[in-house]
């Protein structure tokens, strides 16, 4: 891929090269890690710290605590202290204050607010890097302290990674990638479902669903370009191609945000801008991304060319500007460039320019080695996702917490893509979310949710539920379940009741429903005392009705997380047409500029720093996903409501840029019909 090898290895660093391993999450990283452990000795290896420093809500909310602030007052000042990076003219502790009503007038607020202030950045606490590892030959306690880890079979070393590469100490980065563990399990359970051995080494190239699914946007729960920003650029970049991944891997980073190069662009893919150079000079280094840098390796290479920086000077400059530690650095290596620049009559305005393209790296841009092993991640989580989702939606499941959205969002996105998903039953489930086969004449995989998707439910007597299923049969009563499963508590019991888990549990003549179980889960657990103990109770009817189809959702997202029916607004759609909501699989025939009124739940509320104040969120409702963006203004005004409402209404105007469809809020209400008002304590 021509990639610049001065990146990782040259003389003038005078340093050991970068080292990272991207490992699947969990077991297999563990065991790296103590593998590195066992063979380099207690001295011989330790993990690098990090420095936890004081920020709003951890300041805000300690200082609190010190100066005897009530529980409820902390909570207030939490809710309304921004959670967000950008920070404008609005958005200030001060603000933050006023909204929660509290005054600066009172001396002790004054001295809290300045206590808060005072305390930003400060260190914290220690804490362990997330895969950082040095080794030595079982010296290295005597060069800086190590100390035992909180997790078992770990040691820490009182340096963070800067201090460590400052020292010249070897330095491993091993980091677990959750796609990467989602993609080995998909490999076991297509090779046990489907009866195929999938090489992901070997995967087709240039599969047209694949890139049909990428260039709509199609990209829920799918490596690194799932986010709203990645979402929003992919139908105008069109990728067709392994490297158009590549560089759409590297265009959603701060470097090019902040440099302001996603535009220029997104505007030549479309060929609505003449592509152009800074100076002739830089047109080889520049070419494949269409004059406009998105590589780390590109800004070194224009450093070499323009100014004759050697290969290691171009590593220098590179730390340079991504230095948070010395200003003067960054100063000597702009003189430098300039000098050498100047030495080579390259006008100043130029100058201006190729310094601005430089500036860029210091806010973050992907190397292109980097860029090009996730887009191999990516085409094949795709890949896996389009022709085998079952096992795919099943692993992501049963990787969880990972990635942009919830569980319930990723079942919701799989269904309507034609998975068949079925509820938790104590039956059919096994620990984790497994494949089964349907009960028709075609054979089609269906995704059987897992017991470990029960609230409160422990893993270990999920395990002893199969494993009593496995050897002794299916289960038939409560009773039975109670009896053959000691390991049960009341409370898990009463909640595999609550979730529907316990109905198979019925035959067709019993009639059995969620509240019955309910209703036998109580006799069964309570001891019925000497006036009660012979009366026989098996097989009597619970004098309960059904629950409805609302208790039914409140009681799945309860006791669950997500629902396998229908959503939340599902139950209110005639309510919603009434008010003139549009529902997201209509929106894309709203014209542009047009007047609109969308709602749904924010599974997704972004404010990154790099987009000047802006709030990006995704509203779900059963039919799809709304995008919105509220402007800083607006933001600042229904903060609150923004911040704590799970169902939102929003009144605004339709913006088709290139076929990416957003809503440009006017007006956020929360959103009151009888559905949501029940579900929205416990949607999560």
């Amino acid at each position: 891929m021509d990639l610049l090898f001065e990146r990782f290895l040259s003389e003038e660093r005078g340093e050991w090269p970068d080292i990272d391993l991207d490992l699947p999450s969990g077991d297999q990283r563990e065991s790296v890690i103590q593998y590195l452990y066992t063979k380099y000795g207690r001295h011989g290896a330790a993990m690098t710290a990090n420095v936890s420093t004081y920020r709003e809500k951890s300041a805000a909310r300690e200082v609190g605590k010190i100066l005897g602030f009530k529980e409820n007052t902390l909570s207030r000042i939490s809710s309304v202290v921004s959670s967000f990076e950008w920070t404008g003219p609005t958005d200030t502790m001060d603000a933050h204050f006023d909204r929660a009503g509290l005054s600066r007038k009172n001396r002790k607020i004054a001295k809290y607010l300045e206590l808060v202030m005072r305390m930003q950045d400060l260190p914290r606490h220690l804490s362990q890097h997330s895969g950082g590892m040095v080794v030595c030959q079982g010296q290295l306690s005597s060069v800086v302290p190590l100390e035992p880890a909180t997790m078992p079979g770990r040691v820490v070393l009182q340096w963070d990674k800067d201090d460590c590469a400052d020292f010249g100490i070897i330095k491993f980065d091993l980091l677990g990638l959750g796609m990467m563990a989602v993609l080995e399990d998909c490999l076991v359970l297509i090779r046990e479902a489907y009866g195929e051995e999938v090489d992901l080494a070997h995967l087709p190239q240039n599969d047209p669903d694949v890139y049909a699914a990428i260039q709509a946007a199609d990209t829920i729960g799918v490596f690194q370009i799932e986010s709203r920003a990645q979402m929003s650029s992919l139908p105008r970049t069109q990728p067709k191609c392994y490297y158009d991944l590549v560089k759409q891997e590297a265009i959603i980073r701060p470097g090019p945000v902040i440099g302001r190069f996603v535009n220029p662009y997104i505007l030549r893919v479309l060929g609505r801008e003449e592509i152009t150079y800074p100076h002739p000079s830089l047109e080889p280094i520049l070419r494949r991304t269409l004059g406009v840098p998105l590589f780390q390796e590109q800004i070194l290479k224009i450093a070499m060319v323009i100014a004759d920086f050697t290969g290691g000077e171009a590593e220098q400059l590179r730390r340079a500007m991504g230095s948070k530690r010395s200003v003067a650095k960054v100063q000597a290596m702009e003189l430098l460039l300039r000098c050498r620049m100047s030495a080579k009559e390259i006008p100043l305005h130029t100058q201006d320019e190729i310094i601005r393209l430089i500036e860029a790296v210091g806010h973050y841009m992907f190397p292109e080695s980097h860029a090009a092993s996730f887009a191999a991640l990516t085409y094949a989580s795709v890949y896996i996702r389009e022709h085998y989702r079952a096992a795919f939606t099943a692993s992501i499941l049963n990787e969880q917490p990972m990635g942009f959205y919830a569980p319930d969002t990723i079942v919701r996105d799989s269904q309507s893509h034609g998975l068949k998903v079925r509820a938790i039953d104590i039956n059919r489930s096994d620990w984790l979310c497994t494949i089964e086969r349907s009960d028709q004449l075609v054979p089609k995989q269906e995704l059987q949710m897992g017991l470990r998707y029960v609230r409160d439910l422990r893993r270990g007597a999920g395990e002893a539920i199969v494993r009593q299923r496995n050897s002794s049969g299916r289960f038939c009563s409560v009773e039975e379940v109670r009896h053959r499963v000691p390991e049960l508590r009341k409370d898990e019991l009463a909640s595999l009741a609550e979730v529907g888990a316990l109905n198979s549990t019925y035959s067709s003549k019993q009639n059995g429903h969620r509240r019955t179980a309910l209703w036998d889960v109580a006799r069964a657990i309570q001891d019925p005392g000497p006036l009660f103990a012979n009366l026989k109770t098996e097989g009597m009817d619970a004098p309960l009705e059904r629950m409805t189809h609302e208790e039914r959702l409140v009681a799945d997202y309860r006791g669950t997380g997500l629902t396998t029916g229908p959503h939340p607004l599902f139950y209110s759609r005639a309510a919603l047409a009434r008010m003139q909501v549009v529902p997201a699989s209509q929106v894309r025939f709203v014209k542009d500029g047009a007047r609109i009124v969308v709602a749904g739940c924010a599974i997704v509320r972004q404010r990154p720093g790099t987009a000047s104040g802006l709030l990006f969120m995704s509203l779900e409702d059963e039919t799809g996903i709304s995008n919105v963006v509220v402007m800083p203004d607006l933001f600042e005004r229904y903060r609150l409501l923004i911040n704590r409402e799970r169902f939102l209404l929003i009144n605004g105007k339709m913006q088709n840029m290139d076929g990416v469809l957003t809503v440009r809020a006017e007006r956020v209400q929360p959103l009151n019909v009888t559905a949501v008002k029940t579900a929205s304590h416990d949607y999560h």
